[in-house]
Order: C-alpha cells, then structure tokens, then sequence
C-alpha cells in the first residue's frame, strides 16, 4: 500500500499530494457524481415508490449497468450481495466476501462509521505478489442498509507519475559524467591542434565516452518505456526455448571473443505469457553481465524447467562473483560494484535493473545466488499460464 493510509479511520482523509491533481479531482469528481446520482435516485424511491410495475428496480440496474467502472454493492457486515462484471474480472471476491484485506478493512471502517470515504489501494496480480494494480476506491452508503464501492484501476497514471519523479533524478546525475567528460576532452583537443597523435587520442576518448552516452540514454529511454507500461495486458503465449535462442544468438558474437561457450538446456514444451521482446531483453541482459563479468576460457550455462508451477530461467557464470553485501543492491538503478570496471566493460549500471522491471512487469521475480570468486546464478522465475489464460490468448490471436 503505498500511501500512508495507516489506520481504518483515517482511509478517507487522504492527502492531495499524495497522487496527481488530475486523478484526485477528475476521477473524484467522476465517482462522486455517480454516487451522488444514484444515491439520490434511490432515496427518491422512498419519497415515489415504483413498486407497482417494478421500474424502479429496472431504472437503478439501468444506472449501475452504465456506470464505467467496477462496482459491488455490500450489506452492513460487509458481504458482497451484487457485482459488475468489471469488477469480477478484477478477482476481488470469494463466495461473497471480499479477498483483498486492505479492501476489506477499507470497507469495514467506512460502514461501521457510515461514511463516504475514498483511497487508493494496491492488490496484487500474481500469485508472486510482484505485480499489482493501484485502484481508486471509494464507498458510500445507499438506501436499504446498503453500501455501493466503485473501484477505478489508476495503475497507468500513478505508475507514469513515478517514472517521471525517477527519470529527471537519474537523468541529472548520471549524465553528467560522460557530458563532463565529452566537454573536457574536446576542450584538449583544440589545445593540442597542432599535435595530430594528441588529437587522434583525444578524438578515440571522446568517440568512447559518446557511445558510452548512447548506451547511457538508450538504457534510460527502455527503462522508463517498461516503467510505464503493463505487459500482462498485451502478452503472447511464448516457447522459452525460443525466449532464450534468441537472447544467445545476440550476445553470442560478444562471448565468441572472449572464448567463452554458451550452453543451454531448455526443458521441452515450456511456455510463458510475456511480450516476447522484452522478455529476451531480460534474459540478453543476464548473459550478457555473465559474459562481462566472466574470465576467458569458462562457461556461461543457460538452463529452463518447470518448479512448483513455475518456469525457472537460470543464467550460471563462472565468473568473479558477488560479494554477499552488494547482493541486495545490485537491482538498483545506477549501482555498480566495481564502477571502474562498468566504465571499461561500458556498463551503465542499468541492466539489472530493467532485468528486473521486466520480470516484475511480468508477475515474476528474480533472485540471486552468488559466492565471490567462483561465479553467480540469476534465476527469473516466471508463472506458468493457466488452462484460462492459454485459451483467451490463442482465441486474441485468432481474432
């Protein structure tokens, strides 16, 4: 839950700046003129009853079948009594109680206080836990001991917001090295004018530091595109074994140079719901830190199978290692172990990174094993599609 909505009490005194202004005023305003609609019309029926020919009922049902997002309507404990179909797509009930517990105790704390209270809150979509969906949520109560909750999915607005936040505070340190560098040497290069050898040199420092910069801002413009993107919404059915031919074939020429062998072992018929591109951009950027990080000579293992209704890809180096106290850092955006290295190798210090964004984007997780000195295991460990899923999507493509 990442806003500060800390006790049932206090979920619908929640703060402006706490997500953007446009979310907080045009959806707040979008849902609380539908609850006022409707709770109006409702309480009209006390005042001029339609029980005669039943059209009241048929008018509400009418009102709620037009509103455009998820809604239930609860009783006083706190049961489910009807659901939209938007709303069952978002999997938030079991029999008739509510599954999420932050949802539940949203609710709760509103009815016992018989309240209009709105939040955002974060379910998760993966049975890892490492996607979810940011809702705007909000509840108020209607005619009869009921209560109508409209739930609103506002993950693409606060998950650009963020993106937006992390680029410019990336961008403006990490940029000023190879910018610095660049404005330096060109800087001796018109000193050393009339030295053809110093100028060569200079221009091969510079060409080096400009590619360097290209990397740099590549890096930076994949990792925001994935930051503000969703791929479970537009996921294919892929074989992994193609996932992984395709991500070998690219470093292969890189590893060739160095005489180190590439070996995969992809256990047969196993398939993953992903955008295929990203997805070997992922496992690319895993080979391709083993291959970088690796002596001459050694081997870089690439292995596929089915654990506990789990597709787990492991990338295995025999390579440097990493110490045990980097381990939990090296995900971070910009962070390197050894940034002399990184600059020789023309790291970026974001490849993990974006590794990780991918597979969490994905529903999955990464996870390291690593002893320094005798090499490091990357295992991304993905959901294995449902009978559900494997039909929908053949039926898209079909389509």
């Amino acid at each position: 839950m990442p806003y500060p909505l800390s006790s049932p009490a206090n979920f619908h005194q929640i703060p402006a700046a706490l997500y953007p202004e446009h979310v907080n005023f045009w959806l707040g305003f979008v849902l609380a003129s539908a609850l006022f609609v409707i709770g109006a019309f409702i309480a009209n029926r006390i005042k001029t009853p339609y029980k005669q020919d039943g059209s009241a009922k048929a008018a509400e049902a009418a009102l709620l079948a037009a509103l455009p997002d998820a809604w239930l309507i609860l009783d006083e404990s706190g049961q489910v009594l009807a659901i939209s179909p938007a709303a069952e797509e978002l999997d938030l009930v079991l029999g008739n109680q509510l599954i999420h517990a932050n949802i539940a105790a949203f609710t709760n704390s509103a009815i016992k206080n018989e309240q209009v209270a709105e939040g955002i809150l974060d379910i998760p979509r993966s049975a890892l836990g490492t996607a979810s969906l940011s809702l705007l949520v909000r509840i108020a109560p209607i005619p009869e001991s009921r209560y109508l909750l409209i739930l609103r999915d506002v993950s693409d607005v606060t998950r650009v917001e963020s993106v937006r936040r992390d680029f410019v505070a990336n961008v403006s340190h990490e940029l000023k090295t190879p910018v610095g560098a660049l404005s330096l040497l060109s800087e001796a290069a018109a000193e050393a004018a009339d030295d053809p050898a110093a100028v060569r040199r200079f221009a091969i420092k510079m060409q080096a530091e400009a590619q360097r910069l290209t990397n740099l801002v590549n890096d930076l413009i994949d990792l925001s595109r994935l930051q503000s993107d969703d791929p479970l919404k537009k996921a294919t059915i892929a074989p992994v074994k193609r996932l992984v031919d395709a991500a070998v074939s690219d470093v292969r020429a890189v590893a060739d140079a160095k005489d180190i062998e590439i070996v995969t072992k992809i256990e047969a018929g196993l398939q993953v719901a992903c955008v295929e591109r990203q997805l070997t951009t992922a496992i690319r950027n895993l080979i391709v830190n083993a291959v970088n990080y690796s002596p001459a000579n050694t081997k870089v293992i690439v292995t596929a199978e089915e654990v506990e209704d789990l597709v787990e890809i492991r990338v295995t180096d025999q390579g440097i290692g990493i110490p045990e106290g980097d381990q939990l850092r090296v995900f971070e955006r910009f962070y390197r172990i050894d940034p002399a290295r990184s600059r020789a190798t023309g790291g970026t210090g974001l490849g993990l990174a974006i590794v990780k964004h991918i597979v969490t984007g994905h529903g999955g997780d990464v996870v390291l094993h690593s002893v320094e000195g005798k090499g490091s295991t990357f295992t991304l460990r993905l959901p294995i599609p449902s009978e559900e899923t494997l039909q929908s999507l053949s039926e898209e493509v079909v389509a």
